[in-house]
């Protein structure tokens, strides 16, 4: 992990409103519509696929086409479900689900990758689901984080959130190019084992759960997809630094090429934690930016000291969770780039995202 700078981030983010609302009588949506990812059909027609909370808090992702109007998304069309926790390992004796979905199209792959959180036996996995046309999802499973004895520990013993692929391979540790993923893991297995607590990573002093990177070499994966679950070259990239991210940070939309170098959307969490599971929490969630560096992505090369959009109105201030602003997906319409974010836990909201010179 290398420090940031100070440098200011040259972007802001602008609400433009709310694009989807719980549906009345939608029984898929009874605890709320959030967390969207995002992509375009064969067609070009852009369309989100938000998170859908039924009751008992079971999660699937949907396909809804974005409403545009002069050049501003205001809505969407409904297309139905393409993804429920129907795999064993995406369901307990007293959960389920397939959560927060963030998508990447991979030109290199032909390919939208999807990554997921599913809410199995033993709590937040995260998953990988690949389809070329949004509609139809392949699973390629959970993520299995390849051991790395430096590290003296087994990443896939912890939960693990936040999930974004870069669009392009990126430059790894050695120079060479690989496909990478953030990722979020969180080191206090407590709320598994009572007692067990916080095991940090070899190098890593700070508990609080921050974004991580690791690679898969691009040869393997055009050979065989699934080779895209087996990340390896784990480090960490960034940790929270200042008052608005207190908690945590985690990646938000995938990394998108600017002429800075990666930026990438995270969001911070303020406040405090008592059961990481319980659903309501008495805690604020806003959005920020850091720019990564385009020669090794590992790299923080500036990021946001203040955020650069805080919970502020009704929908996101009151809901399932209160006071959050979550964003989960970046789209350009018409050359303007707009960034859809999770209200509350309960709407899907959106922003204009601009370059301030």
């Amino acid at each position: 992990m290398t420090h940031s700078t100070t440098n200011p981030i040259r972007y802001r983010l602008t609400r433009v409103g709310v694009v989807m609302s719980p549906q009345d009588g939608e029984v898929n949506e009874v605890e709320g519509v959030l967390n969207p990812a995002s992509g375009r059909t064969p067609d070009g027609t852009l369309h989100l696929l938000p998170r859908l909370v039924a009751e008992g808090n079971v999660s699937r992702v949907g396909l809804a086409e974005v409403v545009v109007e002069n050049g501003m998304p205001t809505g969407v069309e409904r297309r139905g479900v393409v993804l429920a926790p129907d795999a064993g390992w995406e369901r307990g004796k007293n959960n389920a689900g397939v959560e927060d979905p963030r998508i990447t199209w991979i030109e290199a792959l032909g390919r939208h990758v999807m990554s997921y959180v599913a809410y199995g036996p033993l709590g937040p996995k995260p998953a990988l689901a690949v389809s070329e046309d949004l509609v139809n999802w392949e699973r390629l499973g959970p993520i299995q984080f390849e051991y790395q004895a430096d590290l003296d520990t087994d990443l896939n013993l912890f939960p693990n959130k936040d999930v974004v692929h870069f669009p392009e391979p990126v430059p790894g540790p050695d120079g060479e190019l690989y496909f990478a993923m953030l990722h979020r893991p969180m080191w206090d297995l407590g709320w598994f084992r009572p007692g067990e607590g916080v095991h940090l990573p070899a190098g890593v002093t700070d508990e609080r759960p921050g974004i991580w990177i690791s690679y898969v070499p691009v040869d393997e994966v055009k050979h065989d997809i699934r080779a895209l679950t087996r990340p390896r070259h784990h480090r960490l990239v960034a940790l929270s630094e200042h008052p608005w991210e207190e908690l945590k940070i985690g990646a938000g939309p995938a990394p998108i090429r600017v002429e800075e170098g990666w930026l990438l959307i995270h969001h911070g969490v303020s406040g405090h934690i008592e059961d990481p599971f319980a659903q309501v929490q008495t805690v604020s969630y806003a959005a920020g930016a850091m720019i990564l560096d385009p020669a090794d992505p590992a790299t923080v090369l500036s990021r946001t000291s203040e955020p650069l959009m805080a919970p502020e109105t009704e929908e996101e201030r009151s809901g399932t969770v209160p006071n959050v602003v979550f964003p989960t997906a970046i789209e350009e319409i018409d050359g303007v780039r707009y960034v859809f974010y999770g209200m509350a836990d309960a709407h899907i909201g959106v922003a204009r995202l601009d370059r301030a010179e």
